[in-house]
């Protein structure tokens, strides 16, 4: 197949690209700053990795990006790049009536995913998924993989550190370690992972298979946290609780 891949959820920027080239499978990756250098640098990396394959978007079996949680501008950014590349696919380079697939794919799947495929041990493998969301909360996912694919074992959440819970063989994977791990259940294995587009190049298949994939105007990003950003008076009262 012939896939696109990109997350722009996090402070890194990430971008994989797949194709088989005279019979060998072949993957373009590029990884930047994100945040909010993504919205500038998103659509060049892009373009540049497609002009390496050689390929032109309208080749492209479908374009996988991070659908969130994640940092609210980084989710709108992939979001909409992803439509965009899509629509502007379908009105020159592909016959009339076909579209390009979009696949938003979880990102925190994508950190368990990343986080197996450094060789978190287990089979089956239990892994709670988590990424920083800032303002002293993280976001979380369970996933189990059995040697053959994933399942999803509750919802996504947000909430304080200290309000992680996990039962005995589960691991932790993700970003907030540094930041949180103090907070975390202490006892659980844990693996720096980030959502990465080669992730999602590998999670893609069994997506597409699966029928996540979607019309370019189906392609929204997903939230969790309904306020964006504190008011001062907030900010003032959780800097005052977390100092006792």
């Amino acid at each position: 197949m012939r896939l696109l891949a990109f997350d722009t959820s996090t402070d890194t920027l990430s971008i994989a690209l797949s194709s088989t080239v005279a019979g060998v499978p072949r993957r373009w990756q590029h990884s930047g700053a994100g945040g909010a250098q993504a919205s500038a640098t998103l659509v060049p990396a892009i373009l540049d990795l497609m002009a390496q394959a050689g390929l032109r978007l309208g080749d492209l079996d479908a374009i996988a990006f991070g659908r969130g949680p994640g940092a609210f501008t980084g989710l709108r950014t992939a979001c909409a790049v992803a439509q965009g590349l899509a629509f502007g696919a379908r009105a020159r380079q592909m016959p009339a009536g076909q579209t390009l697939v979009l696949l938003p794919v979880p990102t925190l799947l994508a950190v368990a995913e990343e986080a197996r495929y450094q060789g978190l041990p287990g089979v089956p493998l239990q892994v709670m998924a988590l990424l920083d969301a800032r303002m002293d909360e993280v976001y979380s996912a369970c996933y189990a993989f059995d040697g053959q694919r994933w399942e999803s074992r509750g919802a996504d959440r947000l909430g304080r550190p200290e309000s992680v819970s996990l039962d005995a063989g589960w691991a932790m994977a993700g970003n907030v370690f540094e930041a949180y791990g103090a907070r975390l259940p202490p006892d659980a294995p844990r693996m720096m992972a980030l959502p990465t587009a080669g992730a999602m190049l590998r999670l893609a298949p069994a997506l597409l298979a699966a029928g996540k994939g979607v019309r370019p105007e189906q392609a929204l990003p997903i939230y969790i946290r309904d306020q964006v950003a504190q008011t001062v008076a907030e900010r003032a009262a959780a800097k005052a609780a977390l100092l006792g």
